[in-house]
Formats: C-alpha cells, structure tokens, sequence
C-alpha cells in the first residue's frame, strides 16, 4: 500500500483539519510502518497559487503547516513530508497530463463552480485545471489509496480517468504507466462545523476567528470560544434522536466525542440532562488538555526556520527519486524525446 495526501499551506490550522486529515495522518503512518507500506504527505503550495494570495504569506503558512504535521505526530522519517514546489515533477506530469483529460470532464468539477462563483471568466487558468494537478499529485508515486473526504471523491474519481485514458491511449495492454488509485475514507474522520453556525464546516477562510479552534491557540484563548459557541436553551439529550435539528449542539458533541475517543452515544450518556453552562466548560478542557502537547511542540518547531526547511528539502529529494520512474515512463509513452 502506497499512500499519497495533501494538505493546503494557507491559513492556520485548526481542530477541524486535526480530527479531520491530520490525526489520521499519524494513524495510516503508523499503519503503513507495520505492514511495508509507504506515506508521502506534502504540502500544496503549488495548488494555493491557483487563487489570489500574498507570497510572504505562502511562504510562511508553508513553515507552519510542517511544523504543525510534526507537533501532531507526522514523522519524517517514518513517512515522506514534503511542498509540491521543490519536487517540479508535480508541474511537468500536470501538462503531459493535460492532454489526456478533456474539457468535458473539468466542466463538471464542482469545486471549481464553488471557487470561481459568478465570475468564471475571472478565474485562474490554475483553479480549473487544478484537478489535473492532484491527479498528477498522486499518479506520480503510483499511489494505491488516496484520504478523501466526500468534497474530494470527485476529483479521485478524475484522475482514475485520466490514468485509465493515459494507459489505454499509449500503453501496451500489459505494462500500463499509471495505478488507478482506490480511495480511502477512514472510519472514524470527524467532520466539524463552525462554532458559529453548525451548518458550515470549520473553515481557514470564516473571517471570525471565533468560528474556529486554531491548532496554535492558547488554552485561555480556546475557553473563551467554546464559551461563546453558539448554542441552543435546551440541556443535552440522554439519546442520539434528541440532537436532531440541533446543528450547534451536536456539533460540540461530536468534538467531544473525537477528542475523548467515545462514540455520540457515550457521551450523551455521561452529559444528558446538563445545560450547556456546564458541558462548554468540560470541553474546553478536554480540548487544552488534548491540544497543548501539540501546541508546545508546535511553538518549539516554528522557531526554527533551518529546520523545518530540512525536513522539506530532504522529503523533497526522496519524493523527487521515488516520483522519476513514473515520469520518465509517461515522457516515453508519449514520443517525447529527453535525450
């Protein structure tokens, strides 16, 4: 088993990338360790310059989001850590790529509708041709299984078309160039909402800072908002049934259910019948007690800029050998002459 994922570098991290992606960062890194199998994790920078964006900060929220992987247990030398731009194979595989996918299909990514909204034809090139890219992302290291949450099963879905298009236009029948990836959608991936509207995911992007638990909050800073989340007058229920229609409720109930490790319907069980007044505070601890070995390690890491360039240089140059094969083959395939 190969596993290939990536993350976006821009904003901060915070809980919902956590108990969403990252935690089972760790988890399939470990798995993989104890069966020969093999992770890359890297970080999107390339993708982040497919919408409007400040250099400076790119740059920075690159550092951050290693340094936050390793606070939260991604290990470089267990699993291939690394940024799309220092690895050009990514790039050059997209455009040899981009022959192969066709306009028909990227016209139906919905994530490029959502992005560009009523001004399509301001859009970047890069945001509609971003699926080719993650396609390329993850053909360039034959990857097996691809994490992907319910937004991203469609953009899987491309690249297995791609590769199988690629393979049956230029390849022998019996030695195709791509794996078609499986995905994977791990069984106990959390999905939280804001905790100022209980409809909408927890985002980077939500201009209240409120709305969010930041990775890199201080356990003050990280009572105040579980203080101040939106809610309902109605104590908790003793029974999954009663959550209903009550988004901000079993919002809360869910990160505490994640963080302890316990299913909905332990934690009802335990906290039925309390108001909110007194459940908020329970999980604002659990939180500070969860998140600051992650916090600590992550303010120990960011000072040290060397460091973290390190880590990327050197996954850099083992995705870089790990991804040549795969583009080499593409290159032939296709009557391209290299010399």
């Amino acid at each position: 088993m190969r596993v290939v994922s990536g993350i976006q570098p821009t904003g901060k991290p915070h809980l919902g990338n956590y108990l969403g992606a990252i935690r089972n960062y760790v988890r399939m890194q470990d798995d993989a360790e104890a069966t020969g199998g093999q992770c890359l994790y890297f970080l999107a920078d390339l993708h982040a310059i497919s919408m409007p964006h400040d250099p400076a900060e790119l740059s920075a929220s690159t550092r951050e989001m290693v340094a936050t992987l390793v606070a939260c247990g991604v290990d470089p030398d267990r699993a291939i850590l690394f940024n799309q731009a220092q690895v050009p194979a990514h790039a050059q595989l997209q455009w040899l790529l981009t022959g192969t996918a066709r306009m028909g299909w990227l016209n139906r990514m919905t994530q490029f509708k959502d992005k560009s909204g009523k001004n399509r034809e301001g859009a970047s090139i890069a945001l509609f041709t971003y699926p080719v890219l993650q396609a390329a992302d993850v053909l360039l290291y034959q990857a097996t299984h691809v994490p992907v949450g319910d937004d991203q099963k469609q953009h899987l879905e491309l690249a297995r078309d791609i590769a199988q298009k690629f393979n049956n236009d230029f390849c022998p029948e019996d030695a195709p160039v791509f794996t078609l990836p499986d995905p994977i959608i791990p069984p106990d991936t959390a999905r939280i909402m804001s905790l100022r509207d209980g409809s909408a995911k927890m985002s980077k992007s939500n201009p209240s800072d409120m709305s969010r638990i930041n990775l890199t909050d201080e356990a003050d800073t990280i009572m105040q908002k579980i203080r101040k989340a939106r809610t309902d007058p109605e104590p908790l229920p003793s029974e999954e049934a009663g959550l209903e229609g009550r988004a901000e409720a079993a919002n809360l109930v869910s990160i505490y259910a994640a963080l302890a490790g316990a299913s909905t319907a332990q934690v009802l069980s335990e906290h039925g019948g309390e108001g909110f007044g007194k459940f908020k505070p329970a999980l604002g601890e659990l939180l500070v007690e969860k998140l600051a070995p992650i916090n600590d390690r992550f303010n120990e890491l960011r000072k040290d800029r060397a460091a973290l360039d390190a880590i990327l240089r050197q996954g850099a140059e083992k995705a870089s050998a790990l991804g040549a094969p795969t583009l080499e083959a593409a290159y032939n395939a296709l009557g391209l002459v290299r010399g």
